[in-house]
């Protein structure tokens, strides 16, 4: 039995509905509310239905002697540590509340990853639904008061067990229950292909009976398409204007001519999967009628006459009788003149022929 799906702001998300795609923007702003709203523009242009910031003070979230992780280095020299590079990637609480207006005005649903102190401004804003990225995953306090507003949740599961999920999910079962979209996730940036582990996602929704999606850190679109065949209801995926720009995540994001291909490739996809049924297309009703073989007169057949094997064979088109009716065919008469290279339908077939 497939999860009921969900509603996030105007859209329903689960089995059988389109994929709902998140353009992760993140922090690629670089801290500033301009950069932030062409990244807001990007998304609208590459047919995305949410665009995802993170909202965040830096001293909420990291301690001041925090190294930064690898990948957000930029190079041997840096010596920025995270706090100092959080602190530069911040926007205001009025940054955010401009940003949603723009949002909004560009008919474009605004999402942003809050912690914990967060977390009321983002309800009071008006967010559809609250994403809780990987690492929150054992933050037990932000997700008792995450699901305390009862909104659609998002819950990233990079770097987990199904016992860290089952937990988290249990703590937000208790607190409120809100509706919860799973999504899989590799925590690595890029994720090496090897180590995506992409069925996982499947395990998820047998596990805990929830619609699952995928937030995609490899390079690329291939991944995130096969996640929609597999039955992804959410992707997320982080993009930028431009790859080149300092920044601890622009390296592994898309850029808007790569997240308008991805996004036209997901609904492709979504065209190509139809149903579960297996039964002619219109079209092929129609070809078929060309392609497959029906049985044809040989050579010239008179009323009458009775049907010989020397006077059939089997060949195109497809708009005589099938093959399996041949036997019966040699015991009757030709009802009427059959013309070489015709094709015997019910019509031609007289009575029984007597021997």
């Amino acid at each position: 039995m497939n999860p009921t799906p969900i509603r996030i702001g105007d859209r329903l998300v689960g089995i059988g509905q389109p994929c709902l795609v998140i353009a992760e923007a993140g922090v690629n702003h670089n801290g500033s509310l301009d950069m932030a709203k062409q990244l807001v523009d990007a998304a609208v242009a590459a047919g995305a239905d949410v665009v995802k910031f993170q909202t965040f003070q830096a001293e909420h979230v990291v301690s001041k002697k925090a190294a930064k992780a690898g990948y957000q280095k930029t190079g041997a020299g840096d010596a920025q540590t995270m706090y100092e590079m959080l602190k530069r990637l911040e926007l205001s609480y009025d940054d955010f509340r401009e940003l949603k207006r723009y949002a909004d005005a560009r008919g474009i649903l605004f999402v942003s990853k809050g912690h914990k102190e967060d977390l009321d401004f983002l309800v009071e804003l008006g967010v559809p639904a609250l994403k809780i990225d990987s690492a929150a995953v054992i933050y037990f306090s932000l997700l008792r008061k995450a699901a305390g507003f009862r909104l659609p949740i998002i819950l990233s599961t990079g770097g987990s067990t199904l016992g860290d999920v089952e937990r988290a999910l249990g703590i937000l079962a208790e607190h409120g229950n809100p509706p919860t979209v799973l999504l899989h996730c590799t925590t690595a940036y890029p994720a090496p292909d090897d180590q995506i582990n992409l069925r996982a996602m499947l395990t998820l929704r047998e596990a805990f009976g929830l619609n699952v999606g995928y937030s995609d850190h490899s390079q690329g679109i291939e991944v995130p398409l096969a996640a929609v065949a597999l039955g992804a209801t959410v992707i997320e995926k982080h993009f930028t204007l431009d790859r080149t720009l300092p920044g601890p995540d622009h390296r592994a994001s898309l850029e808007p001519h790569e997240l308008r291909a991805m996004v036209g490739g997901i609904r492709k996809v979504e065209t190509a999967l139809g149903s579960p049924r297996k039964q002619p297309s219109p079209l092929e009703r129609e070809n078929m009628q060309v392609m497959r073989r029906s049985l044809v007169a040989e050579r010239d057949i008179r009323a009458g006459e009775r049907f010989t094997a020397d006077m059939v064979a089997f060949k195109r088109p497809g708009t005589g009788l099938s093959e399996d009716l041949l036997d019966g065919v040699m015991t009757r008469v030709a009802a009427r003149a059959i013309a070489a290279g015709e094709p015997i339908t019910w019509d031609d077939i007289g009575g029984l022929a007597h021997d």
